[in-house]
């Protein structure tokens, strides 16, 4: 055995360990990541990435992750450590991706298309077609424009804001959720804001039919027509709509920890 073969094997557990960390924070952060941790992707493709991942950030890192602590229990607190940061910056940069659908079930609710229901693995059991048809746009959105790079960037950043195996900020990480959380609701607020005029302007109207004409069958009437005019305005502000979310998604990727 040569000498580098025997330096190698004597460092090769803490590189095993070096290596854990980095998966861990990866593997964590690929199962959410939007355009990288969809449902649609197979379990096994996931994994995949945050492999192949982990293998890329590993010979960059290696000098900045901690050794092998003497106690176990300590080893495994570190790893849940890691996946933690991992889970939070995969969720921070999804809670992006949420706001499109998000925003096609409010247009889908103003515009009489609620009772179509589609299977949606992001907002729960069961969505309104529309919602799932912007949940499907996002990821495809995301990949052709190159944004889901900003957060792998941001991954890798991450360990100057967060070292390996430390534990998340208590204060700082409610600071972060929260405001993520009202972002992603603004955000769907704005993208459905032309829908939610358009939507109090022809309750209005129908408002006042109703008192000059109490005998008309205004619901049967207005059905139609409501679900015709939103089909239309939908044809007409689509293209914007898909626009500003994808600069409102790189802004605020540009905002995640690490970059």
């Amino acid at each position: 055995m040569t000498t580098e073969e025997a330096a190698f094997l004597r460092h090769l557990p803490d590189l095993a360990f070096a290596f854990a960390l980095v998966l861990a924070r990866a593997g964590a952060a690929c199962m959410l990541l939007p355009g990288i941790g969809e449902a649609e992707l197979p379990m096994m493709v996931r994994a995949g990435f945050a492999l192949a991942l982990a293998f890329v950030l590993l010979p960059v890192l290696a000098p900045t992750l901690p050794l092998p602590p003497a106690d176990a229990w300590q080893g495994f607190t570190m790893l849940a450590a890691e996946l933690a940061a991992g889970a939070l910056l995969g969720w921070l940069a999804r809670l992006l991706l949420v706001a499109l659908p998000l925003a096609g079930q409010f247009i889908a609710v103003l515009t009489g298309q609620a009772s179509i229901l589609q299977p949606d693995d992001v907002l729960g059991q069961q969505g309104a077609a529309l919602g799932r048809l912007f949940a499907l746009a996002g990821p495809v959105l995301l990949l052709a424009s190159g944004l889901y790079a900003l957060p792998l960037q941001a991954l890798a950043g991450s360990y100057a804001v967060l070292p390996a195996g430390a534990m998340l900020p208590a204060g700082d990480t409610a600071a972060t959720v929260t405001a993520a959380v009202g972002g992603c609701f603004a955000l769907a607020l704005r993208l459905a804001g032309p829908f939610l005029l358009a939507g109090i302007l022809w309750h209005v109207v129908l408002a006042g039919l109703g008192r000059l004409a109490p005998q008309l069958p205004l619901f049967f009437l207005a059905a139609p027509a409501q679900l015709l005019g939103g089909l239309l305005l939908l044809a007409l502000l689509g293209g914007s709509l898909l626009t500003v979310w994808g600069t409102a998604a790189a802004e605020g990727f540009a905002l995640l920890p690490g970059h």
